[in-house]
């Protein structure tokens, strides 16, 4: 029996339906253009997933919502913005951070108040330190949004012709050769604060140690808000699928794609495991560049990065998510416990490839600060999560045990930050490293794509165009990097580009025409 073969000159195939993917075909179908999605799951979302629960979903993945601006442009004219569409609440406290010496530190979305919580916490004269950070993080941040973060193939000679004298200044105060944990150390005298805003580096799956300075520009992405949606990220995923599908792009849910299929030299199509074809003028693989490497796309896929593009793993991470009971009324949304040697933390993720001695702990309570805990005990939602090697691909690691142990020593680490969470390992849902390998083949469960460590990481990073012909990129392992704007943009940018190959077809053709 033939495999089906679906045709069109003019059609886009889109294998992935995470963030950019769904990016991708909103930008595209907004242009007439046909689309459709491949995604071997049952459902968008990509490395947005959830645990469902008797009392609602807990978010396993991106549990907040930054640069609300990006969705806002994907959803309009369609949903209206993202406040009104999925009713999106801005956080009063961005996060709540606790170290076990019994240091509590709030960053507020007023940055005013901030600085107050600095002076009360550290003295008068790390607020000012504070407000200066704060200044050449909003410089920082502005300098490159539109010259790096928003343009389609980074380079270090277009970032200098792009950012003009203020940007080129604004960088100099970042010293961008400079490793982010070096340059915090010359920003802060107390090491409270220093370790705080290293850990904007773990956004990327980095080391602060190793990370770059211009990773400052984070803490300004934070301080212009920070959005939690009522019922989780799936709402936000869910959304964009249906403006997707009311402009006409079609989904292809629950079906594993083999290769990229090639013909004259470029892309032609993409073919299901059972042999089945879907033809296409371009393709759009929003998947770890890892997947392409490893020919876990076919062999078109394994030529289109470069090899000096694949650095270092980024981090992975084991999570908890379920119902606990949580004491303690200061919790709020986000919530930080740090590590009391941090270097030797990340020594031990990237130089041992081993889980640390003293892991930092983020808890995720999704019921505050709306609502705390009844008296009682009631259980309430919550997700736990260390950062972990990306070693989910080794066969001699039980990771299970290692998640076990690495539980107890979550729950002591709480303890002795003077909060106390029970739970029921029943209750929580586990996923380890080796759980997010199956889930995204070829990464070892790294989540970030490759580590941003050392100032050239940035440039080294793929863009969303390959050297194949109709081949393009999107996701966190590519240009500008993880997270769910930065990867909506690279799926913004791939769409720019293939309708811009449209527009200089049509172009061509007319020409033709009226010369004949």
């Amino acid at each position: 029996m033939s495999p089906a073969t679906y045709r069109s000159g003019d059609h886009v195939a889109v294998v992935g339906a995470g963030i950019a993917g769904l990016a991708t075909a909103v930008q595209l179908s907004r242009q007439g253009i046909a689309v459709t999605v491949c995604e071997k799951e049952t459902h968008a979302g990509g490395k947005i997933r959830q645990a469902i629960t008797p009392v609602g979903p807990v978010d396993l993945g991106p549990t907040v919502c930054t640069m609300p601006w990006v969705f806002d442009e994907l959803l309009q004219p369609s949903e209206g913005k993202l406040a009104a569409r999925l009713q999106a609440e801005p956080l009063d406290v961005l996060a709540h951070h606790r170290w076990a010496d019994g240091t509590r530190l709030n960053l507020y979305a007023d940055p005013v108040r901030s600085c107050d919580a600095v002076a009360e916490c550290f003295g008068p004269k790390e607020a000012q330190r504070l407000k200066h950070f704060q200044h050449v993080s909003r410089q920082l941040h502005d300098a490159l949004l539109d010259s790096f973060l928003k343009s389609r193939q980074p380079s270090l000679t277009a970032l200098i012709r792009r950012t003009g004298a203020g940007g080129l200044l604004a960088l100099g105060q970042a010293w961008p050769f400079a490793s982010l944990w070096g340059r915090l150390g010359q920003l802060f005298g107390d090491p409270h604060l220093r370790q705080l805003f290293a850990r904007y580096a773990t956004y990327c799956g980095s080391s602060p140690m190793n990370a770059p300075s211009t990773l400052m520009l984070i803490a300004h992405v934070e301080q212009a808000g920070v959005w939690r949606i009522p019922g989780g990220m799936a709402r936000l995923a869910r959304a964009l699928t249906r403006v997707a599908e009311k402009q006409g792009v079609r989904f292809i849910f629950g079906r594993q794609i083999a290769a990229i299929d090639m013909a004259g030299g470029r892309v032609s199509g993409v073919r299901w495991e059972n042999g089945e074809i879907l033809e296409a003028a371009h393709v759009v693989v929003n998947a770890d560049i890892r997947a392409l490497s490893r020919g876990l796309l076919g062999g078109p896929g394994m030529t289109a990065i470069p090899p000096g593009k694949l650095n270092e793993r980024s981090l992975s991470a084991i999570t908890w998510a379920g119902l606990a009971r949580l004491g303690g009324n200061s919790i709020d949304h986000h919530n930080v416990f740090f590590s009391s040697d941090y270097p030797a933390e990340f020594e031990a993720l990237f130089g041992g490839q081993t889980m640390p001695e003293h892991p930092t702990v983020y808890l995720c309570a999704s019921d505050r600060p709306a609502a705390v805990a009844a008296p009682g005990g009631n259980k309430e939602r919550i997700m736990l999560l260390i950062n972990a090697p990306a070693s989910g691909d080794r066969t001699d690691l039980n990771w299970a045990l290692m998640a076990r142990k690495a539980g107890e020593k979550v729950r002591d680490h709480l303890r002795a930050c003077g909060v106390d969470v029970e739970w029921d390992p029943a209750e929580l849902q586990t996923t380890t490293p080796a759980d997010f390998h199956r889930l995204y083949p070829g990464t070892g469960g790294a989540l970030y794509g490759e580590a941003t460590h050392g100032w050239r990481s940035a440039f080294t990073r793929p863009g969303v165009v390959t050297k194949i012909p109709g081949l393009y990129l999107a996701g966190g392992s590519v240009h500008p990097g993880p997270g769910m704007p930065m990867a909506a943009i690279s799926g913004m940018a791939a769409a720019a580009q293939i309708t811009a190959a449209f527009e200089a077809r049509a172009r061509s053709n007319r020409a033709g025409l009226a010369r004949a």
